[in-house]
């Protein structure tokens, strides 16, 4: 054999037990990675990067699901939203937790399930929604879980805005929702800029409050009321005399889509609930009571026991609905305040649109009519 062909010979077995040394060793780092977690964190991490369209915001995370091992997955989008992902603990058990986030245009018609919170407007305090806060045109709401909604008005497209919604299944305590909170608002701000959005936003959330009007603390006398109940403090005594001397409201907030102001009997029941909507919620409660501005007719309940007012407001072509309706106490079977009074309503509904109107710069304040 000819020195050449053993050289070759040789070149052909060590590159043999090369190929063989670099399978083995890449077995060795799989091993590696598989048995140390850091394949699954690599793949967990990809996923949460690619979720929602690749806008899903990651800071508040770990603060609202309780845990830094997450995983993102995909939502049917179907035809209602841009874009649909949740997020969920990897562990199990009792730490486990699920967050959901929705992206859509309020332009498109809204999913039936987004409307459904409207159904308890009604009800003592069950429609109430808090302001988020710090800038951001957001609402936190009470369904069971806790939801967060953000409503981004376009700048550059007056007719629609982008809504961004936030489901927490899992602990709701303060440090939670402010995870939520943080998720939702920062996630909706990704997104507009991604479909071309031109939106005002807010400051960075340090704080996130759970809606808490209801109890019998949260009631003041109407004297006092400086936020959501402001414009009720000059027909005070018409309100005492239509058997609600009292209120609870929530700190005023000019960029918060849902305004609520609630007038409260003498028992600390609530009588009057008082409702602002403005932009995509404006037009989401009018779709939930199948109703449209050209109608000339206002939402529609079992009876005609409620007052409603629009108007013009620069942020958006949708116009502003007030509305006052008589509650309904679940717990007792009965309306707190036994006889509905239209003549204080129509006043009533007329002094918080002005005010509210006011407060945003919005105009055209008008009394709708009635079926």
């Amino acid at each position: 054999m000819s020195t050449m062909q053993i050289n070759s010979r040789l070149r052909r077995i060590h590159a043999g037990w090369y190929v063989g040394a670099f399978v083995l060793v890449l077995g060795v780092v799989a091993q590696v990675l598989y048995s140390t977690g850091a394949y699954d964190s690599w793949r967990n991490g990809r996923s949460l990067d690619q979720a929602c369209d690749g806008t899903l915001a990651q800071g508040g995370l770990d603060a609202a699901l309780g845990s830094s091992n997450l995983r993102a997955g995909s939502l049917d989008s179907g035809g209602d939203y841009l874009a649909q992902c949740s997020v969920k603990t990897t562990e199990s058990g009792v730490r486990g937790g699920t967050l959901q986030i929705k992206l859509r245009w309020s332009s498109d018609t809204p999913p039936s399930g987004t409307l459904a919170r409207y159904d308890s407007d009604t009800d003592g305090v069950e429609g109430q929604a808090a302001p988020l806060g710090n800038g951001w045109p957001g609402i936190v709401i009470d369904q069971g879980f806790p939801q967060v909604v953000v409503a981004l008005d376009c700048q550059n497209q007056r007719s629609r805005a982008l809504v961004a919604y936030g489901d927490l299944h899992a602990s709701n305590n303060g440090p939670a929702l402010t995870g939520l909170g943080l998720v939702i608002t920062e996630t909706a701000q990704k997104a507009a800029a991604q479909y071309g959005c031109r939106a005002r936003t807010g400051k960075q959330l340090t704080q996130v409050s759970a809606p808490t009007l209801g109890k019998s603390l949260t009631a003041k006398p109407l004297a006092q009321a400086q936020g959501s109940c402001a414009a009720l403090r000059e027909p005070a005594s018409a309100a005492a005399e239509s058997g609600t001397p009292s209120i609870m409201e929530y700190p005023a907030d000019t960029r918060a889509p849902q305004v609520n102001c609630y007038l409260v009997t003498p028992a600390k029941k609530p009588g009057y609930g008082l409702y602002a909507y403005y932009g995509a919620a404006a037009k989401d409660f009018l779709a939930s009571e199948g109703r449209n501005l050209k109608e000339g007719y206002g939402p529609t309940h079992k009876d005609n026991d409620y007052a409603w007012a629009t108007a013009k407001c620069p942020q958006s072509t949708q116009p502003a609905v007030f509305v006052l309706y008589h509650l309904y106490d679940r717990d007792t079977g009965t309306y707190p305040v036994r006889h509905y009074s239209a003549r204080f309503a129509a006043s009533a509904v007329t002094a918080f649109a002005d005010h509210e109107a006011k407060q945003r710069g919005c105009t055209d304040v008008q009394m709708a009519s009635q079926p």
